[in-house]
């Protein structure tokens, strides 16, 4: 536990819109006491230490914030006192490097950015005060980062332990068009409630990123693991033992080998390019079947499980004539060669949906970045029949 926070305080794990509850799921596996939860965040409470073994295992979040301080403040200067008065020089290296994140809703504030340069102000005066030298800052979030969240009156400054996003899990090093981002592929795994032992199908798997998530489900491997900086690093009193005793933890409890069948096709060589060249990042390369294959010819083992499709969703002009074709393929792709599956269409045009022509068992909300989308779930069961849209 650091020295420096000897105590409990709130954490607050953020996400992104309509994740929330995948990530609560997350974090209740990992014996934490849910508090509460809203549209894009849990808290818990906890220590310091709890945030490094947050950042390490959680596949759904995005950042992991441990609350230094709550006051009120009803404008500007006020906000700039009470900042002022935290002991800085206890959590910051005045040769350091320092970024504000922010989210405010006070009427006194027109801009964001004005609160930012007031904290960044004290956290700076501060340290010039106290030790003659105040660090640098700026926008990067490779270092300490601390966001400010002030709504009306109620301010609560929170070291952000993530530092840089860890939506992203460090292995795409190559996109392909519009992928799916790491933490969004992780939480519609975690909601199709894919057992991690039975065969995963990905067909159109673009740059991979479904198929490499369910392989570093499938042998456990931590998130963490693909990264080596974090924000709590870069705070004053990091327990480099503990974090090393986490990742030596971490790398213990991953599995060699799955006796199951994951299998990524996609009819572009780039894509499959692409998504192999991730798989071998992620270390899950030899976990992954990988075919060049019009979706429709991808191979479905005897062995059922779950297979999982994220289309194009037609956003340009005049693309949604050409995907209504491929929409009723995936109807019948899914009425002809995966019976005894579970199929999952995550799709941000339910109007294309409907050509799919098939009953969902379930439509599960989610957000791509702005787009509001839903996972559709399917029972493939011997006799599927298509339905009229």
């Amino acid at each position: 536990m650091s020295s420096v926070f000897p105590y409990k305080s709130a954490i607050v794990v953020t996400c992104f819109p309509k994740q929330s509850e995948w990530l609560a799921k997350e974090i209740e596996a990992l014996d934490y006491e849910v508090q509460s939860t809203n549209v894009s965040e849990v808290e818990i409470s906890g220590y310091m230490d709890d945030c490094l073994r947050l950042n390490m295992y959680l596949r759904t979040a995005s950042r992991v914030l441990f609350q230094l301080q709550r006051f009120r403040a009803k404008d500007a200067n006020e906000l700039y006192k009470r900042v002022k008065s935290i002991p800085w020089e206890n959590y910051l290296e005045n040769d350091g490097y320092f970024s504000i994140t922010s989210f405010v809703r006070n009427d006194s504030i027109t801009d964001d950015r004005f609160a930012n340069v007031k904290v960044k102000d004290a956290i700076a005066d501060r340290m010039i005060e106290k030790t003659g030298k105040r660090p640098d800052s700026g926008p990067n979030r490779d270092h300490t980062v601390i966001h400010l969240y002030w709504k009306e009156d109620k301010v609560r400054l929170y070291f952000d332990t993530s530092g840089n996003t860890i939506s992203k899990h460090g292995y795409r090093k190559i996109p392909f068009k519009a992928p799916m981002i790491e933490s969004l592929a992780a939480s519609t795994i975690i909601a199709s409630r894919w057992d991690k032992k039975s065969t995963f199908v990905n067909p159109m798997c673009g740059s991979g990123t479904l198929a490499i998530e369910a392989a570093l489900m499938a042998i456990n491997k931590a998130p963490g693991l693909l990264r080596d900086n974090f924000g709590f690093m870069h705070i004053k009193g990091y327990d480099e033992e503990s974090w090393n005793g986490y990742k030596r933890l971490a790398g213990l409890q991953v599995k060699e080998s799955i006796d199951f069948k994951i299998i990524a096709s996609d009819l572009s060589n780039n894509a499959l390019w692409a998504a192999k060249q991730n798989a071998k990042t992620a270390g899950v390369e030899h976990l992954i079947e990988f075919e060049k294959c019009d979706f429709r010819k991808t191979p479905m083992p005897k062995e059922p499980g779950v297979v999982m499709m994220n289309p194009e969703y037609g956003e340009r002009l005049g693309a949604e004539k050409d995907l209504e074709l491929i929409y009723e393929a995936i109807g019948d792709f899914f009425k002809q060669s995966c019976q005894g599956y579970t199929g999952f269409v995550f799709t941000g045009n339910l109007g294309l949906a409907k050509r799919i022509g098939l009953r969902t068992s379930a439509k599960t909300p989610f957000f791509n970045a702005r787009i509001e989308c839903r996972l559709l779930r399917y029972e493939l069961y011997q006799g599927t029949k298509k339905i009229r849209s």
